[in-house]
Order: C-alpha cells, then structure tokens, then sequence
C-alpha cells in the first residue's frame, strides 16, 4: 500500500487480539470452533473457551468467505484488483493454496461442498461469473457468465455436489455441473418463482408465441419484441412492463436429505423447490394460521411482562419474513425479524409449528454445528447465541459484540489490564488486554461521537451527537455503569481529551467551542469553562507538565484564506479549579489572558498535530505525504513575522489523510491514514521504527490510534471495516522498553495518590437510570458551585445565560418599570397629537410616518417591504418573461412561419364561421424530394407505357355499350372514383401524379404515394365563379385607371369648390339670419320693419317646412338602406353557409387523403415490423447455429470419452471374471470340503465400515459412502482386515493356504470395487452423452421452428405486398338486399376489371387453338389408320412373292448352269461380265460420292432448319409459360368464383361422354382383335391376298 518500500526498521509489531464482527457471515470450521470475516482478518472463536485466532488477510480487506467444517479449511478472497481466492488449513492457519481467476474487480459469494474438494465462487461487475473449483488441485473446473444479475447467496446440494442452488434479489436458479471424464460444464436451471401474492403462473413465450390471431386488416400477429423493433438477444428476454409480474423475493433457503430445497420469500411465503424437476410448490402461505396468531399473542405477552420487569418498553411482535432457515433429521429450523426461533415438523405440504427460544432480536442467520449438537443463533446487532435442540432449553448468549463500527479504543488505568471501545450506535464494550477477551457491555442508546479514558479514576467519558457527555463507571469491569451525565451544548461532541494527571478532561465541539471540565469523580465532573476560536478545529493535543502542575493545550486550526495552518495554545493550571470564578465570566466563558493564548501561523496545511516538550511540533501534510517538524522559536520564523517554516521534513510513505498520536512518553510516534498502515517513529530521529499493515484501504484506513501508559499495546480501529486491533511489540530494543516502563512507573506513584480516592467516590456513586428513548427530556446540569438541578432541554450554556438573564431581571427591575411607564405616557402623548392631527385642514395634516419615533425601525420595516416588493415584481417580471416567450414562440409556430395565414368568415345572423387552412412554407428538403418523387413517378410511368407498347397483345372480344360508356367515364377523369378512394379530383387535386391503390406492392412506392399525397391542391372555382372573378378583375383595372387622370377633379375644385349643383343635404345646414333690429323691443320697429320681420318669419317657416320635408325623405331612405343592407347580409350568410358545405366536403376529401396515408403508414410499419422478426429470427437462427456446432463438437467428444472409458472398464470386468474362474487352479492341493468352505468364504463380501462419528449425529446429509475410489478402497481394505483375522480361517487350513487365499480374496475384492467405479464412472459419462444427445435434438427441433417460421414469415411478407389494402368510396343510402344473406369475402381476390377481360380473351383464342388441334388430330389418326392397311397389303404381296420365288427355288435348273449351256465362248461371257461389273462399280462410286456431297448438304439445312425449331420451340415454351400462368389465374379465379354449384350438370355431361368414348375405344379394339382373327384364317383359306378395305370412324 505504501508509495515506495520502506527501509528496514529497528522494531517490529504483531497482532496481540483482534476484535469485532463485520456481517451475518459466520461459518463452523470444526464442532468447537467458528469463523467470520472482520474487516482485513478471519477471526476464530473457540464456543467452549471464548479464546480468539485471527489469519490477517495481507491484500487487504476480506471479502467473500466461506468454511468447510469435514477439511477444516477456510476460503475467503481478498478486493484488490484482479483478486485471489485464499485456502487456509485450522487449526495450523497456514496458507494452503491460492485460487486465481479471470475476475477482475470482487468476489461476492464463496461455498463449498459438502463433500468432495470442491467450492463455489461468484463475481460481481464487471464479470458476474459463477466458477466451481478443485481447491485440493487448483484447478477451475467450469464457469459461466451471468451478466447484471447480483447474487445473494450460494450453496451446494449436500447430497450432491454436481447441484448448486444460486439465488438473486427475486431469481432462483439451479446450476448442474456436469462432468464427464476430466471435462465438467455448467448447465443452469432458472426456477419460475409465484408472484408477490402467491399464485403460479406458467412463463409466457413472448419470442416464440404458442399461437397467433392473425386478422386480414392488420396483418400477421407479431411477438412485441418486433413491435418493439428489438434484434438479437434483446428481442429474446424483452418483457413488455404490463407483462412484467413482480415475483417473491428469496431471503433465506436450504437443502433437504432429499434434495428439496425450503426457501423463504420477503413476502411471508414458504416455498419447497425439486431440485430435479425445477418445480416450486407453496408451503406457506403469506397470513398466518389462527392457531399461529394465537401462540404470537402468547409470546408478545411474555415479552412485555419480561421487558416491564427490565423496566424497558416491549416490541409488537408481528408476522414477517423468514430471513434464515437451518435443516435438520426432526425438519425445519426458521426465524426472522421477530427473533423467534420456529421449528417446523413437515410432512408432504402439511406443517407443525412449534416456538423454540425466544431472543428478542432480528435473527440473521442459522448454522448448525457439523455434529448437529448446537445450533448457532446470528443476529443483526452481532450477538450470536447457541441453542441445543436436544436438550430444548433456552438460547445461550456465545457471542456478544457490536456490528456497528468502533469509533474510538483506550486504556483504563493504569493500562495494563483492560481496555475499552465504544461504537458508533453507542455500545461500550471492556476487554480483557491480554487477550481480547469480551468481559461486558453497556448499550447508552445515543449516537457516540468520542470517547476518551480517566488517568486518574476508572472513569470513562462518553460524547454524544446531541452534545452530552455520559460518565462511566469501570471499576467493575465485568459491570460498567452510567453515573453522570452533562449537557454541555447542543452541538455534538467531536473529541474528548484528558490530561495526562487526570484533573482536566478537554472537549471539542463544533463550531470552535472547546470546554473544560474537572475530570474528577469528587468534584462531579464540573464544568468549569469554555473557550470559543475563530476557525474550524481539525485537531486538539494536550501535553502535561506534572512538575509545574500545568497544562498545555493545542489547537490545529483550517485557516481557509490561505493554504496554511494555525495553532492556539492556551494553559490550563489548578488555580482554575481552585478559583474558578476569577477565570470566566458570567457567560462560563474562558478569559483569553488568563490562558496566556498564544498563536503560532504555520508554513503548510496540516490535517493533524502533536506537541513534545521544548516547543517541538509535529505535523501530518494534507497537500502531501510529509511529516513536518517545527520549532516554535523566534529564529525558525520566516520573513512574515507571524509564520513559522519547518525545520524538518520527512517523506510518510502513506496516502490520504493522515493522523498523527504520541506515545505517553513521548518517544514514539505513531503515523496512521487511508491506507490502513501504521508507521511508528522516534521522536527524536524520526527515523521508523515499526510498521505494521493493520487495517485495509477499502475499509477507510484507520480512524484512530493510542498507545497505552506503558508502551507495551497500542489500540487501532478501522473507518468503516468493524475491526478493532491490539498490536504489540515483538521486537524492540531493551532500552526502549525500559524508558516506557520507567515513565510509566513514574507517572503512577504520581496517579495513585488519588485514584484510590477518586474511585471509592465512583463506586458510592449511585447509577444513572434514563429512557433511551427520551435521553434529552430531563438530565442534571451542574452550576459553578456545584450543585446539581434537573433541568428539561437546556444545556450548561443555556444555563449560564439563563441565569445572566434572571441576574440581569432582578438587577435592573425598578429602571425597567420606570421604563415602562414614560413608555405609557408617550403612547399616550402621541395618540393625543394624531388625534388632532386628523381636526385640521388637509393642508396642515401631518403624515403618519411623522409621528413614528423610531425612525431606524420605521427605515428598516420600509427597506424590508420594499424587498418584498422588489422580489415580488422580479417574480412577476420573470413570469411575465415566461409568457412573452410562450407567447412569442406560439406566434412564431402558429403564425410567423404560415405562408398562409390563419383566418376566417363569419356570418352576420347565423352562428356560421368557415376558416381556411393555415400551410407552412415547405422547406428546401422538402421541395426537392417532392421534385425527386415526381420525377420517378414520371419516369415509372413512361416506361410502363413504352412495356404495354412492346408487349400489346390483339384482343378478339370488344367492350359492350354499356361498358365502353364506363370505360369513356374512367378515360375522361382518369380514374373512378370508388378506385381512387376519394374525391380529391373534384376539389382540385391532381389525381395523375399519384400510383394506382392496385400498384403499391413495394416499399418505395408506398413511401413516394405518402409524399405525392402531401401536394398542394389548386382552388376548385365553377364556371360562373372564374367568369365574375375575371369581370371583378376588369372593372379593377377600369377603375385604377380612371383614378389615374384628375383633370376633371381639379377644374372642378377650381370653380364650383368640388360641387357641381347645391346638394339636397345643405338644406338642413342653411339658417336664415334675423334682422339687426331684432333686438330692439317690438313697439319701436318702424313698418318696414315689421314688413321686414313677417317677409323673415315666412322664410322662416318656409325653410322648416322644407326641413321636414327632408328628413321625412332621409327616414325614407334609412329604412330602405337597412333592408337593402339586411338583404345583403342575408345573401352573404347564405354564401358563407354554400361556402362552409364546401368547407366540410372539402374536409371530407382531407380526411379521405389521411385515411389513405394512414393506412400506408400502417403497411409501411407492419413491413418494418416483419424486416424486424426476421432479422431478428436470423441472429437467433445464426446463434442457433453456433450453440449447434458447440453442442455437436460436445457430443463428439463425450463419445470419443465413453468409447475411451469403455476399454479400461471391460478389461478390469474381464479380468475379474478371471479371478472369479482361476480360483480352485489356485488351490488344487485343498480338500474338496474345505476348497468347497473357502469358496463360500470367497464369495462372501464385507459390510463397509461408515464413520461412527456422523451418523450418530442428526445430520441429515450424512450418507457413509465414501467419495472416491480411494477412500472407498481403504474403507474396505478396513473390513478385509477383520475377515482376515485368524478366527475366521477354517479348521484343519494350514496358515499358508490361509494367507494365500485372503491375498487371492484382497485382490477378488479389489478388483470388484475397480470395477465398480468404472462402472460408476462410465454410467455417469453415458448419461452425460445422453444429456448432450437430447441438448441437441431440442436444438434441432429449435432450429426447425425457427426455419418453419422463417418461411411463414416470408409467406406472410408476400402475401403483405400482395394482399394491398385498397379505399374505396360507396354510396351512402340504405341497400335493399334479395336475401338476407351477406356473401363472405374473406377469400376472396381484388384485381382489376381489365385483367378479367383480357384473361377471357386469352381462353378464347386458346379455345379455339385447342378445337384446330383437335381437328389436325383427328385427321392425323385417319391418315394414321390408313396407313397401317396400306401396310397389312403390302405384307400380303411380299408374301406372295415370297411364295413365287420359293416356287422357283424348286426348279432344279440353276441360271448359271443355263448360261454355261446357251454361252458359245463361256470365258469370254465372264471377263464382259466383269469389265463390265467393274465400269458399273466405278460409276456407281462417283454416284455414292455425287449423293453423299447431297445428302451432307441435306444435313448442314436439316440441323439449320432444326436450330431454327429449336428456337421456335423456345419462343413457344415461353408463350406456353405465361399461357399457363394465364390459365393458373384464370383457375384460381374459377376457383374463388366457387362456380362448383353452377357446373355441376355439366361436369356430370362431360363425365359421362369420356366414359362413352372410352367404351366406344374398347369396343374397337375388339373388333380389331376380331378382324386380324378373320384374316388370318382367310389368309390360310385363299393364297390370294384379298383387297379389303376398312373405314374407321373418327373418335
């Protein structure tokens, strides 16, 4: 663990004792001792003697474990990188072997066999790898992966060792090694476990699916893993989350004799497991039965009654999960949370419960020792008790120690006899120093923070996390006690420290308080003062200087402004217990000058610090692994005044953060951090001096370390790891020794003139009874002169300043009524003024906050407002943010980004509003893939025409009228529109770019029509709506125009002011003006005047006149406005009603193209799908495959392996059948009754001894057989020895021939049980050949399925492009049917009406080529017939000739004789004859050669003539070829048209001429027959041949 390897030291450290206990893992190694795992160590513990033995794991901390209690071995692996499997032999624990595997990180789980050199080991991430080991040979026999599972617990079969039962967190599987010769394979069983409430469910083939519902709408019924679009082994094990069921979760389990295995769940379940068919059966049910219930209400009873008279509170006992089970002869052993132990007597399904012992605690696990004497209770808090069930007592505590981590050890005086510990939960244990042994406990019930050990009394101080100290009394070491507890403050108590003459125990708590109390039992652990510093305090020293009755304290401080440390020296003298008063204030606070503080700023940061004598300093570096040495002088000062430079520096050869701890003496000094290494120095070289690798870095190094009085132990415990070490020197100088001892001794005549003292007044004290519950309810706090007072929740602090406070109260009681009451009178005075304020004007009020005397509170209550008012108006801005941006964001997507906007007509009397359709631009992509569709759609449909050109075929029949007006209907619009599926080609839509419904078969095509469907259509306008658009569009025009020339409009302005004629309307603007002498009074108006004012008041009255008359017309008119407007708006209601029906066809044809593009999505996904299935089908056939090879390669060499094990067995069977028959050859001299008596002798075999040991114990795995052949061979050799003894040997057999014939019988017997083992052996191989036969046959029928349904798939994939799903638009009404009966079509075939035609044209024009066929065959067979009685007649003239020549044969007159007798010159005549023979022979050769030039010239045209057949042949095989496809087409159509009722009759007609003609074929071979008879018999009547004709009719 160390950076560098660190030089030899003087001395050297051994493990005294190591104490602690880490988990529930405990283990038997023999029937008196137990092992568990501590932290780096595997302690073992004697039952009977409580003595402990520990093995040090040097790699580090000890991770699985596991013991074998019949080898007496243990196995455990370390957690380094890559780590090793360690074997150890008890009681010697020396190192058997190490096990090295491939795992990289840690071992999770160990166990061994039962019987056999065998063990278990499993892994966890990244390897997860379940491996089975011959620890005896080091050898890895097989392994297999399990990739993310985590196991929980692991366990061989006891009755066999080729089972093991691997559990996970809700998984149970069973592993089979299979073995065959020096091959082993793991095989794993996975166990289908009930659900959470107990009910079995059978496992679900989702890849696989046992049956399938396939539905001709949406296609073939899929696994979800191609849904899912999952491949490989993801498609295999993916379980959709609604299929997932949440099944029980294993807590406990173990084996049966017959190898069941009994598991308990989380749930409550009881579960029994066949290891043999992997089945699982309920036992247990999750309730309890009434009878169980009933005896849990006992129990809880007498666990209350028995809590009471402990005077504490009892716990429910409630019905949980069984967390651990142990097997045995009588049944089952189980207990759980409630820490009852259960026994059950089973028997099939059905159970007995019966309550053993009762512990009170969680119960862990159950081990049984290996006699079954005892049985080992293990608890979670790391109690360990011994039940015997023979005896059916009480459980026995064995083992009493914490399971939570120790937080601090130290010595009791005077140092050499005990020691104590206490935990993190707050349990404080005394132990024995010589070695280790456990003497008591004391639970406190509160979290421990520190605890630190009395010098001068056997008291032992305790802090807590709520900031109490609890005092101890030790002087009983078998009983130690709470006597005093003191609450100091409410912030915990970080470390505790006492001087080294016991007057002062120091305290440090958080927040830089640090308090000083009296540390002697006489003076009640008083509180004498505090002290508060300034930064975080990392480390507290005390140094003692007895002779001038001081103390000195030093505090390491974290300076955080800069990367140095700081130390705080304050003094401590007895003055301050003396005149306590004079140093504190009333607060309890320290005086700083009374301490004579100091402080010293130093060069680099420390995490920890000591102080010698002579102002030496010793430091730990937290930047790096150095030890500093400072002097704490004024030359050792650097150019800051302030900070100190080290004067040494020394390299700690450790990482992480150290920890620094002083001898007594002050000549040792101890090193400890992360990595679990203890370094100790001389203080006065610092050069090392031991070290000793006593905890691990996985458990967090070392937490703390103390050395005792005399230097002879040092206590260290872990961080995390539970492990609490004694070490001690086992080599080290004398002089050394000595010192210690010397200062040891010195320091104890000081202490014992008052430790006697101080612990009589310990022991009077009485004892400190509390709730545990409640510890800060109510608890003595002790005031500066001593006394105690119950106080509820307040701490010494809260203490003094109450007290402060009551002082304060008294002192200055009559002020504050004085106070109180000008306070009164000035309330008064002010409301007086505010009352009068609210009398006087406005202008004279005075605001309210002028009446406000404390204007700082006023300021700070309006700065406290408006802060609100500020956070409240950024909340809100931010909020209104928030919305501006939605706001803005949905403008941006629903309406910035529209090329057409949103917008909409409503109507003026009708709730009617008709709205466009809002379109985004089209991107750039998306333009160019449109242009790229169309562009193949175009190019596609080109070259369909340029097919149908080359490959038109004439047809024979024509349309009908009525169907060529249909077929002029589909050529004007392009296509019908129940074919095209919607009517988008009346609204605009160009229907010509898009492919026919019939055409989309492939992938692409389907992706393109989904594209094409996207085009924007044009805006459907009728005839009469263009024609008003394009008049609206002149008269526009017309008008721009005219508003152009203003000519006329300025000549007008110029002279009329805009006005050709005075309008109608001025009338009600004229007035007509009075006269002047209007206001004047009447009687001075002169006549004229009067004429004046009457011609005025008739103008006047006329222009009133007119008035009226005006606005009765203007009324007129407003009238016929609104009607005009009404009907207006009436007509354009009416519009936007035509508009919105338009509108909702308009939608209709949207949700027509929609439906389309749905439904090819829906394709397009479903063939997705099925791309998926097979390239899923194909990685699993492709694995398939591997496994097959695998297996194959398997089987192949587990036969050449049993054909190797063959020949040994039948040659050891042979030569047994050998002895068996050379018997009575070897003893030929023996009479024949004895020979006859040691034959029997010889056949007779012995019983086999078994082990005494085993089977008079309750092991119920105990069989007697032995393992292998060796031990089976001593064990007989062991009973041939006592048939061999002299007793036995027959009376009047000489001693030779006895001796003879027990050797002869040894190697009979031998030879037997040889073969017995081969047998055995070659049953097992024969078995595993048959394992691996059967792996492949299933692999086989697997490959075979996965075939079959690859061909299914296709099929279904083409049946998918084939079968298309085509939209069609029906008329809507309702459709009177002639019956009630609905066709069914689900057979049927979509195809186009033009193939149907064509095909029938097709079958015509072959018809009629098959009736020529038939008729060139019928006049063949005539010429046939006629031919064959020309033939008969020529047959007759050759025989006639025949006869002729045979007459002439008669004559006894040869030609040549006639020649020789009428030839004059005979010779001559013959060389004539031959000349001219010869001139005949050469003119027949050049003829030969002239007709075989022709007839080479006949075959060179005969083979171009056939080449050519040949090539016609070829075009008709290819016309007969889609002939036949047409025909193939034309059949199943006849067939799906189902026309069988239709053709019935005339199948029947048909039937029925065949069977005539063949009659009528039968009928003429007869008379064939007939007539060949008669002519040969006329043939034999007349020798002339005669001419008879015969006409055969034609069939």
């Amino acid at each position: 663990m160390a950076a560098e390897p660190a030089p030899a030291a003087e001395a050297a450290l051994e493990v005294s004792w190591v104490q602690g206990f880490t988990n529930k893992n405990l283990a038997f190694v023999n029937n008196q001792t137990v092992c568990y795992p501590c932290g780096s160590y595997i302690l073992f513990l004697d039952i009977k003697t409580k003595k402990t033995r520990a093995v040090q794991c040097q790699s580090g901390q000890v991770g699985a474990f596991a013991a074998n209690a019949s080898s007496q071995v243990v196995a455990f692996s370390d957690r380094k990188l890559n780590p090793l499997i360690h074997i150890y032999t008890f009681p010697e624990l020396s190192k058997l072997t190490e096990l090295k595997g491939d795992v990289k990180l840690d071992y999770t789980l160990l166990a061994f066999s039962f019987r056999g050199p065998y063990l278990a080991s499993y892994s966890s991430v990244p390897d997860f790898v379940l491996s089975v080991w011959n620890w005896k040979e080091n050898i890895l026999l097989c392994s297999k992966s399990q990739p993310g599972i985590t196991g929980t617990s692991l366990s061989f079969n006891p009755m066999n060792w080729q089972q093991l039962c691997f559990v996970a967190e809700s998984s149970v599987t069973i592993w089979r090694v299979e073995r065959s010769k020096d091959e082993h394979h793991l095989t794993g069983h996975p166990v289908e476990l009930p659900d959470d409430c107990g009910a079995m469910s059978p496992r679900e083939e989702l890849f696989f699916p046992p049956s399938r519902n396939d539905d001709p709408y949406y296609g073939p019924d899929l696994p979800v893993s191609a849904v899912a679009g999952l491949e490989g082994d993801e498609a295999e094990t993916f379980v959709p989350r609604n299929c997932i069921k949440n099944s029980v979760h294993p807590t406990a389990h173990c084996w049966t004799a017959t190898s069941e295995i009994y598991m308990g769940c989380k749930e409550g379940y009881v579960l029994v497991i066949d290891a043999e068919e992997y089945s699982v059966s309920v036992l247990q049910q999750k309730a309890p039965p009434e009878f169980m219930q009933k005896i849990a209400d006992v129990v809880s009873y007498i666990r209350r009654e028995v809590q009471k008279k402990k005077g504490g509170k009892p716990g429910n006992l409630q019905q949980t999960a069984l967390l651990a089970m142990a097997f045995c002869n009588e049944g089952l052993y189980a207990a759980g949370h409630e820490g009852i132990l259960i026994f059950y007597h089973i028997k099939d399904l059905q159970y007995e419960i019966k309550i053993c012992a009762d512990i009170s605690q969680p119960i862990s696990s159950l081990i049984f020792s290996p006699d079954y004497t005892s049985l080992l209770l293990v608890t979670d808090q790391g109690t360990v008790y011994s039940y015997r069930p023979a005896h059916s007592g009480e459980a026995v505590k064995l083992l009493d120690t914490s399971s939570s981590c120790f937080l601090a050890a130290d010595f009791l005086t005077p140092g050499n006899n005990y020691c104590v510990s206490v935990t993190i939960t707050g349990e404080v244990q005394v132990w024995s120093l010589e070695d280790g042994t456990f003497l008591s406990k004391l639970n406190l019930g509160i979290e421990a923070t520190s605890m630190a050990c009395c010098p001068s009394s056997n008291s032992v101080a305790v802090g807590t996390q709520i900031g109490q100290i609890c005092f101890l009394d030790v002087t009983k070491a078998e009983a130690p006690r709470v006597v005093h507890r003191t609450f100091l403050s409410k912030l915990p108590v970080l470390s505790l420290h006492y001087d080294q003459s016991g007057q002062f125990l120091i305290a440090r708590a958080t927040e830089g308080h640090i308090f000083i109390l009296d540390a002697r039992p006489s003076k009640l652990f008083q509180v004498l003062g505090y002290i508060v510093v300034a930064d975080e305090v990392l480390h507290l020293s005390v140094l003692s200087d007895i002779k001038n009755d001081l103390v000195e304290v030093m505090v390491l401080l974290n300076v955080a402004e800069v990367q140095r440390a700081r130390l705080e020296i304050f003094h401590l003298s007895s003055a301050i217990i003396t005149d306590n008063d004079k140093y504190v204030n009333e607060q309890g606070m320290f005086n700083a000058s009374d301490l004579k503080k100091e402080q010293y700023d130093l060069d680099c940061p420390l995490s920890s610090a000591v102080r010698l004598k002579d102002n030496i300093v010793y430091g730990y570096c937290t930047s790096a692994p150095f030890i500093y040495k400072y002097h704490l002088s004024e030359e050792n000062k650097l150019e800051d005044p302030s900070v100190f430079s080290s004067e040494k520096k020394i390299p700690s050869k450790q990482f992480g953060s150290g920890l620094l701890c002083l001898s007594p003496s002050s000549q040792w000094l101890a090193a400890a951090a992360k990595d679990g290494v203890l370094f100790i120095y001389n203080t006065s070289t610092l050069d090392i001096l031991a070290q000793k690798h006593c905890q691990s870095y996985q458990g967090g190094g070392i937490r703390s370390m103390v050395f005792s009085l005399d230097g002879k132990f040092i206590l260290v415990n872990g961080e995390n790891d539970c492990a609490l070490v004694c070490l001690k020197w086992k080599e080290i100088k004398e002089t050394e020794v000595e010192e210690a001892a010397l200062y040891w001794q010195s320091l104890l005549n000081i202490l014992n003139k008052s430790t006697s003292n101080e612990n009589s007044v310990l022991k009077s004290m009485a004892e400190w009874k509390f709730d545990p519950e409640s510890t800060s309810k109510s608890f003595p706090v002790t005031e500066e002169d001593g006394n105690v007072t119950n106080t509820d929740d307040t701490t010494w602090i809260g203490q003094k300043i109450q007290k402060v406070m009551r002082e304060d109260t008294r002192r200055f009681a009559n002020q504050k009524e004085e106070l109180q009451m000008g306070m009164k009178k000035l309330r008064e005075t002010i409301q007086k003024m505010m009352h009068e304020n609210e009398q006087v004007p406005d202008i004279e009020k005075l605001e309210y906050w002028e009446f406000n005397l404390d204007l700082e509170e006023q300021e700070r209550v309006q700065a406290e407002a408006e802060e609100d008012v500020a956070r409240a108006r950024r909340e809100i801005e931010m909020e209104n943010l928030f919305h501006c941006y939605l706001q803005d964001l949905i403008k941006y997507e629903c309406w910035d980004v529209m090329c057409v906007k949103g917008r909409a007509v409503k109507c003026f009397h009708v709730d009617c509003q008709v709205s466009n359709y809002p379109l985004k631009e089209r991107s750039k992509e998306e333009l160019e893939t449109l242009k790229k569709v169309l562009q193949l759609k175009k190019t596609g449909t080109a070259d369909l025409k340029a097919q149908e050109t080359n490959l038109e075929v004439d047809s024979e029949t024509a349309l009908s009228e009525e169907e060529g007006e249909k077929a002029a209907e589909v050529d004007e619009d392009g296509a019908p529109h129940c074919l095209s599926g919607s009517l988008s080609s009346q609204y605009g839509g160009d229907t010509s770019v898009l492919y026919h419904q019939c055409d989309l078969h492939t992938k692409e095509q389907k992706l393109n029509q989904i594209i094409l469907l996207k085009i924007k259509a044009e805006k459907y306008m009728t005839q009469e709506e263009k024609e008003q658009a394009e008049l609206l569009a002149r008269l526009e025009m017309e008008r721009r125009l005219a508003a152009t020339d203003d000519e006329r409009l300025r000549a007008l302005d110029d002279m009329m002011g805009g006005v050709l004629e005075i309008r109608r309307e001025d009338i009600l603007k004229m007035d007509i003006p009075p006269p002047s002498f209007i206001s004047r009074p009447e009687d001075l108006w002169t006549e004229e005047e009067n004429k004046i004012f009457e011609e005025y008041e008739k103008n006047v009255k006329k222009l009133n006149e007119e008035k009226e008359d005006y606005r009765e017309f203007l009324r007129n008119e407003w009238n016929k406005l609104e009607a005009s407007i009404k009907e207006t708006t009436q007509n354009f209601d009416e519009i936007v009603r035509k508009l919105f029906e338009k509108k909702v066809k308009s939608e209709m044809v949207v949700y027509q193209e929609e439906l389309k593009i749905a439904n090819l999505i829906y394709t397009l996904l479903l063939d997705e799908e099925l791309d998926t299935r097979e390239a899923g089908l194909h990685k699993f056939l492709t694995k398939k495959k591997k496994e097959k090879v695998k297996g194959a390669r398997k089987v192949l060499t587990t036969k050449y392996g049993v054909e190797a094990c063959k020949g040994p067995y039948k040659d050891a069977l042979h030569e047994e059948k050998i002895l068996e028959h050379g018997f009575m050859k070897q003893f030929p001299d023996v009479p024949s009754n004895l020979l006859e008596e040691l034959f029997q002798l010889y056949e007779h075999r012995p019983e086999t001894p078994r082990r005494e040991d085993l089977l008079n114990t309750a092991n119920p795995y105990v069989t007697g057989s032995p393992e292998d052949y060796q031990g089976a061979l001593s064990l007989l050799m062991k009973a041939m020895d006592e048939l061999d003894s002299p007793e036995h040997r027959p009376s009047g057999l000489d001693q030779s021939v006895w001796e003879r014939f027990c050797l002869a019988r040894r190697n009979k017997r031998k030879s037997e049980e040889l073969v017995k083992w081969k047998s055995l052996a070659l049953s097992e191989m024969q078995a595993c050949l048959q394992r691996r036969v059967d792996e492949n046959e299933k692999m086989k029928s697997e490959l075979e399925n996965t075939f079959q349904e690859l061909t299914w798939l296709k099929e279904e994939k083409m049946k998918l492009q084939q079968n298309l799903t085509v939209q069609f638009l029906l008329k809507q009404g309702q459709v009177e049917l002639e019956s009630t009966r609905i066709p069914d079509y689900s057979d049927a075939v979509l195809i186009d009406r033009s193939v149907v035609e064509e095909l029938n044209c097709s079958i015509a024009a072959q018809g009629e080529k098959k009736i020529t066929a038939m008729v060139e065959f019928k006049d063949f067979s005539k010429g046939i017939i006629q031919l064959e009685w020309e033939h008969k007649k020529m047959k007759m003239q050759i025989q006639d000739l025949k006869e002729k020549a045979r007459d002439i044969v008669i004559l006894p007159i040869s030609k040549d004789c006639q020649l020789f007798l009428t030839a004059h010159n005979y010779d001559t005549h013959i060389t004539q004859h031959l000349a001219g023979m010869e001139e005949s022979l050469d003119v027949m050769d050049k003829l030969h050669k002239k007709n075989v030039k022709s007839h080479q010239k006949k075959v060179r045209e005969l083979k171009k003539y056939i080449r050519l057949k040949e090539q016609a042949n070829y075009e008709l095989s290819l016309q007969l070829k889609e002939m036949l496809v047409s025909v193939s087409e034309r059949m199943h159509i006849f067939k799906a048209a189902d026309t069988r009722d239709i053709s019935e009759k005339k199948t029947r007609q048909r039937y029925q001429e065949i069977l005539k003609q063949k009659y009528l074929r039968n009928l003429i071979k007869e008379q064939e027959k007939q007539l060949e008879i008669l002519q040969s018999e006329v043939e034999s009547w007349e020798p002339i041949t005669p001419h008879i004709t015969y006409k055969s009719e034609s069939r």
